[in-house]
């Protein structure tokens, strides 16, 4: 129902685009010939709204993978450079929320681990809305700070790593068969905000699938009950977005024009100083308001790599950034 519920909103969506059409260009006709300059302009600007929602839906297309329409979990983790890189990490956090909440999309915090100075260390976040792995899917990869850096004395310039992991949820549609003997369940005390809020039982999940060695972790819920399904759901996710990685490395063997893209390769550069700007280093895309993206503004640097995904290519040089 939720697949044929879908296909009727496009076909729909796709009829009124043809209507709106017609009609917009039969009154820039019909202003054209009666000289109303006015109501010209009112037709043009009707045809480059329509413009502007046919490039997105088109976008929207390219979001026909088997899980793009699932919800999606997105580790964040930082890199070498101690208290600069848990900021950065922080900072990731909230352009990805930021980003969510622009969609409309709902979103919760899995678990986070406090940085020793400031920052985080690592978090996860569930974003919950239709089409949401689909669009945070190129996410994936290294993403490099530079800037001055607000915890030296000196002001110096400092250059920080985090590492963004995105996976679908995994739905009831999809059948993951985990053995339980293959596992290794942990239970900790879940960090918190001190005093009163301090917790005073070990709620907190951690599963180690040994023969992956993946580790997943959850502390949202002060019930151990609920964390330990989070955290068996979040395994679950896990292994299927490896299968599916496994499928894709197997399919661009066959196909090497699609950039592969994978954990511990660097995808996008923030300079914040000496400059401003943004840059993919898969497609080139350049933003000059990093303070914009930072704010959540990714949507031209997602449809980029969605588009370079699916019909392959990318710039004829793409050179990295200081």
């Amino acid at each position: 129902m939720r697949e044929r519920t879908e296909l009727e909103d496009r076909l729909n969506g796709l009829s009124r685009l043809e209507r709106e059409l017609e009609d917009a260009v039969t009154l820039v006709e019909l202003a054209e010939a009666e000289g109303d300059a006015e109501v010209e302009a009112e037709g043009i600007a009707q045809l480059k709204a329509l413009k502007a929602e046919g490039e997105r839906r088109q976008i929207e297309t390219l979001l026909s993978g088997e899980a793009d329409a699932n919800n999606t979990f997105v580790e964040i983790h930082s890199g070498a450079g101690g208290t600069e890189s848990c900021d950065w990490a922080r900072m990731l956090t909230r352009m990805y929320s930021r980003w969510a909440e622009r969609r409309k999309f709902q979103v919760e915090l899995i678990e986070e681990t406090p940085g020793d100075e400031a920052g985080l260390k690592s978090a996860t976040l569930l974003l919950k809305g239709h089409n949401a792995h689909g669009w945070m899917k190129t996410e994936s990869g290294v993403h490099r700070l530079v800037r001055i850096s607000p915890f030296d004395s000196n002001a110096r310039r400092h250059t920080s790593f985090a590492s963004v992991w995105v996976y679908p949820e995994v739905d009831d549609r999809i059948d993951i068969q985990i053995n339980e003997s293959d596992c290794r369940i942990d239970t900790y005390r879940a960090s918190g905000a001190g005093g009163q809020h301090v917790n005073k039982t070990d709620s907190a999940i951690r599963i180690t699938h040994v023969p992956t060695g993946i580790v997943v972790a959850c502390q949202a819920e002060r019930s151990q009950h609920k964390n330990r399904a989070t955290a068996w759901n979040m395994l679950r996710a896990r292994l299927y977005e490896r299968e599916l990685e496994i499928r894709e490395a197997a399919a661009n063997k066959a196909a090497e024009s699609k950039t592969e893209i994978g954990w511990g390769h660097q995808i996008r550069s923030y300079v914040l100083q000496p400059y401003q700007m943004v840059k993919d280093l898969r497609t080139g895309t350049v933003s000059g308001t990093p303070d914009d993206v930072l704010d959540g503004d990714l949507d031209q640097f997602m449809e980029a790599s969605l588009a370079q995904r699916v019909y392959g290519g990318g710039p004829d040089s793409v050179e990295d950034v200081d």
